[in-house]
């Protein structure tokens, strides 16, 4: 079971960290607004297990990001979809504190902002426009899996690191990823080999440069190039679906 982060009183620029959040009108915000609090994670700290009741909805904000995670039946886990400020984790679908799937970590570390289902619950109950807003990221939440499916059967190696590099860089809102190789080899799935292959093309033709627990982009265009359109394809779903709230290069 994970556990339970200290919290503290929401603050009105912890709110407009989360685009999700922020694309509410105001009344509705004020439903949620009391029901919320903010707790600062670090990085690898487990939000939930599988089989935890999922009794709580967080959202990363600003340059917080997390990920779902399914473990394997060798140990490994695999990393299936990221989540910044432009989303939530937690309590999408269901109604009521169910047991989680997968595994949510956090991979930067950061704000997040946290409420409890029941509350969530209850303020979709009063508001057409809060249901509405989860209902269509929930259908975003889902353009990731299908798309990362896709993704894994018929992209290259190269292709997917540098898409997931891209995303992360665009989430967090700076070119300095804290991750290492064998991270970034366990979350696609592949081995350290591969990965340290990548990087190493990558470091050579100046696109990215290691550090002792780090990956620095050095041209993002550079490495837009490299990328499958995955990334592409699920903000322009995110566009259509939910409005301009899918993180981009700032």
């Amino acid at each position: 079971m994970s556990s339970i982060p200290q919290t503290s009183p929401v603050s009105a620029a912890a709110i407009a960290g989360s685009d999700l959040l922020s694309a509410l009108r105001q009344d509705d915000l004020a439903l949620l607004e009391p029901r919320l609090s903010e707790c600062r994670l670090k990085s690898a700290e487990i939000i939930y297990n599988p089989g935890d009741n999922v009794e709580y909805c967080y959202f990363p904000t600003d340059g917080a990001m997390s990920s779902y995670f399914v473990e394997m039946e060798d140990g490994m886990a695999v990393e299936t979809i990221l989540i910044g400020r432009e989303g939530a984790l937690g309590g999408i679908v269901s109604a009521g504190s169910l047991p989680a799937y997968a595994r949510a970590n956090v991979l930067h570390e950061g704000l997040f902002l946290r409420i409890s289902m029941h509350d969530l619950e209850e303020a979709k109950d009063r508001s057409a426009a809060i249901a509405h807003l989860f209902s269509r990221y929930a259908d975003c939440v889902m353009a990731q899996v299908f798309q990362s499916i896709a993704c894994n059967a018929v992209h290259t190696i190269e292709q997917r690191a540098a898409k997931w590099l891209t995303a992360a860089v665009d989430r967090i809102g700076r070119n300095d990823v804290t991750m290492t190789q064998e991270q970034l080899a366990s979350m696609m799935g592949i081995g350290r080999s591969y990965a340290s292959r990548v990087l190493q093309r990558f470091k050579r033709d100046g696109v990215v440069r290691t550090r002792r627990g780090g990956i620095e982009v050095l041209d993002r265009p550079g490495l837009k190039e490299r990328a499958c359109s995955c990334n592409d394809q699920v903000e322009a779903h995110f566009r259509r679906v939910l409005g301009s709230i899918y993180p981009s290069e700032r």
